[in-house]
């Protein structure tokens, strides 16, 4: 027998698995809370919130793919009035629109003890049916925004130092260089007539 990849396998076969996880997601869907082994109640929460969000999309393809898994078609009576729904019905119509605020957790295992008898630790799955507070959903985006704003920050940081450590250092002059300044200074010297030069040479000429 192959081994599952997610939980240990229940009930003899593949197919007998897939029949009790249904039945265990249909009596969930049906009743709001079952009490089961904790070894099923694990196997069957992850189940039950996929049926949910595709119960949340409400397209007809989303109901299709429900009706696949959860295949008991009896109406139910829900109500003293007398009407009757089906259990898919129900997740679509009145499940579902509970959840149209939740991301994901739609379901709470509590472990309640053992059976008397074989010793079976038993477990409490039912639907997290308590509307979501607006205040941990404000903690919740603040907490979000500051882990982004830390990693943008590290970011930036990382990135200044990086340029920083290419950029190159001005090298200064080698000892013993001459300035080009200076080079510029000594033409102009030299093109300048010395202070006199022109006194000295009208002298001359008054002399003649």
């Amino acid at each position: 027998m192959p081994t599952p990849t997610k939980g240990p396998r229940l009930g003899g076969g593949s197919a007998h698995e897939r029949a009790i996880l249904a039945n265990l997601a249909s009596n969930l869907f049906e009743h709001g809370r079952i009490t089961t082994t904790v070894t099923r109640a694990k196997r069957l929460q992850p189940l039950a919130e996929r049926l949910i969000t595709k119960a949340k999309r409400g397209d007809l393809h989303a109901r299709r793919q429900v009706s696949a898994v959860i295949r008991n078609k009896t109406p139910r009576r829900w109500d003293g009035e007398g009407d009757a729904y089906t259990i898919v019905h129900r997740l679509f119509t009145e499940i579902a629109p509970q959840f149209a605020e939740r991301n994901g957790g739609y379901t709470r295992i509590t472990k309640i003890g053992n059976r008397k008898g074989d010793n079976a630790p038993l477990a409490v799955i039912e639907l997290v049916t308590e509307p979501l507070s607006p205040k941990k959903a404000v903690v919740r985006e603040a907490e979000g925004a500051a882990k982004r704003g830390a990693k943008e920050k590290a970011a930036k940081d990382e990135a200044a130092e990086q340029t920083e450590g290419k950029t190159p250092t001005a090298e200064a002059p080698a000892e013993g260089a001459e300035n080009p300044g200076d080079d510029e200074a000594k033409i102009e010297s030299a093109e300048a007539p010395a202070e006199g030069a022109d006194d000295e040479t009208a002298e001359e000429s008054d002399a003649k």
